[in-house]
């Protein structure tokens, strides 16, 4: 996703259709019929382990699922809502669902994920009938017939592609105004708690199809920002694995040195059990068996003051969240001060970023199918220009722009900023305060409340705490777990932890949901206002 620096921070985060009310509907005149719920039922809610553990048992088939989870998505994704997070549909869904119903019933079980239905983010190649296009018009006939290697784990644990979610296009990184979750071909996604509200970051779909019980689990990639701040803004479990944890093969790239995919789903221990499947060597460590609710028991937790942002009600209920691990049995430690204060280190960071993107983006251009015209970030410039009515009808290319005619990873300058900016976040950054103050994790808010989806100025962003992009630019693990809402929009507690320490990062992040469980169902709202507590005072006294 694209970086915002935002002096001392980095705000590494970050119009279509406009969204169908659902208030009431008039039938006749002096007759309304109430609005229909969109708020889930039956399988669609229920969380991943619980679907799983059906399929095992046999209470509900994979076919039955699958068949569920395409007609919710009609109803709230393509109408009703019209969410439009999901860019296509497995056109093999079924058919795949029959045959592992089929071998289950022979006793051929492939894997704890046996017909669970996924759905991935649409710059993960798939060997589906199925393009994967960045939500670029560029890419609308990259039909590859290769599986990522994290896709190719998930299958071999039994789960079923489902569908590609929409994105932010070309995972943000496109233009310096861009808008989240906005493509050429999927439209804007939106946020299914408020539907006019910013779903985050260029995992947009994933966050709020899975929000909106479109899929058992979804995928979701980052580059700073891009797992963590569509998780914490729709209300679900993100986390952002340990870079290198996750093959990046076969995968739309943004960074070679801060890329990732990672699991989103309604329960850290769903995640667990897509981790599993995932990660690179899978069957090395069990994510699920080491989820552990009393980790947090004698340990010493780092609270970042320095990130906890200025909005009262999100610092409110980040405070509540660290009386949850003191509760636990945890030592709170105060920490004030940001570490990374070098007065370069946004532009360095960005110029990393603009480096690795023209660089890893021609390598895999160059691998896709012959249907692909554009075979560099120079054909990308020009086919936009060619299709500027389409594609560049919202905002520009800045970013392809500055990307383009820079020089390759061998580029000493490149090299010093990436250099400086790795050591600004890992020795001088997390892995200091984790030594310096003697403390086992690292806790801040998620994020914030996201501003509105604005077609004419592109994002627009509150002051926004967190320290996720530490951990993004590290190249460190994240989880993010649900902490309560404001206003009817969720906000996340985030655990960070040192390189390689997924286990502990997300054994955290469990024992603090296990004691809270504070995810809340979207209510496809319209607006805010729609809201009692907001509606009265917009309206004004005089007028109520």
């Amino acid at each position: 996703m694209k970086t915002k620096i935002m002096v001392p921070l980095v705000a590494a985060l970050l119009a279509g259709c406009s969204p169908q009310a659902n208030n009431q509907t008039e039938v006749a005149e002096d007759v309304t019929v109430a609005a229909v719920s969109h708020v889930p039922t039956g399988w669609a809610a229920k969380t991943l382990p619980e679907i799983a553990a059906a399929l095992q048992s046999g209470e509900v088939s994979s076919e039955e699922l699958v068949s569920a989870y395409i007609e919710r998505i009609n109803q709230v994704d393509r109408a009703g809502p019209t969410l439009q997070s999901v860019l296509a549909v497995n056109p093999d869904a079924i058919s795949l669902a029959k045959e592992l119903d089929r071998k289950r019933a022979s006793g051929e079980i492939v894997g704890p994920l046996h017909g669970v239905p996924v759905i991935l983010k649409d710059n993960i190649e798939s060997a589906d009938n199925m393009a994967t296009t960045a939500g670029a018009l560029a890419l609308k006939d990259n039909v590859t017939g290769r599986d990522s290697p994290l896709v190719a784990g998930l299958r071999s644990a039994g789960a079923i592609i489902l569908g590609k979610a929409n994105l932010s296009q070309w995972a943000n990184f496109r233009s310096n105004d861009s808008m989240s979750g906005w493509t050429a071909l999927g439209g804007q996604v939106r946020n299914p708690h408020q539907l006019d509200r910013n779903p985050c970051g260029s995992s947009s779909g994933s966050g709020a199809a899975m929000a909106a019980s479109l899929a058992a689990g979804t995928v979701g990639t980052e580059t700073n920002g891009s797992i963590i701040c569509p998780s914490t803004v729709n209300g679900v479990v993100g986390f952002k694995p340990t870079v290198g944890l996750v093959s990046q093969q076969y995968i739309i790239p943004i960074s070679s040195s801060q890329d990732t995919a990672g699991p989103m789903t309604k329960s850290v221990r769903g995640a667990a059990m897509m981790l599993n499947a995932m990660a690179t060597g899978a069957g090395k460590t069990d994510y699920v068996a080491a989820l552990d609710a009393g980790i947090l028991e004698g340990k010493r937790v780092g609270v970042l003051r320095f990130a906890e942002g200025s909005n009262a009600d999100i610092v409110a209920l980040f405070n509540a969240a660290v009386a949850e691990l003191e509760a636990a049995g945890a030592t709170v430690v105060e920490i004030a001060d940001n570490p990374v204060t070098a007065d370069d280190f946004g532009s360095n960071s960005r110029q990393v970023l603009y480096h690795e993107f023209k660089a890893t983006l021609n390598e895999y251009l160059a691998s896709t199918p012959d249907t692909v015209k554009t075979r560099t970030l120079s054909d990308l410039i020009a086919f936009n220009l060619d299709n500027a009515d389409v594609e560049l009808a919202l905002y520009d290319q800045s970013i392809f722009d500055i990307s383009a005619p820079l020089p390759g990873l061998d580029d000493p300058a490149y090299i010093e900023a990436r250099d400086m900016v790795q050591s600004a976040t890992r020795e001088n950054g997390i892995d200091a305060m984790l030594s310096a103050n003697n403390v086992d994790i690292l806790v801040a808010p998620s994020g914030p409340v996201p501003g509105r989806i604005d077609p004419i100025n592109g994002d627009v962003w509150p002051s926004f705490p967190g320290a996720g992009w530490i951990a993004a630019i590290a190249g460190y693990p994240h989880i993010s777990v649900p902490m309560g809402t404001v206003h009817g929009m969720p906000v996340s507690f985030s655990f960070m932890g040192a390189r390689g320490e997924d286990v502990k990062v997300m054994s955290y992040g469990y024992a603090y949901e296990q004691r809270t469980n504070l995810r809340a169902e979207p209510q496809y709202l319209p607006t805010a206002e729609a809201r009692d507590e907001i509606a009265g005072p917009m309206k004004g006294v005089l007028n109520q």
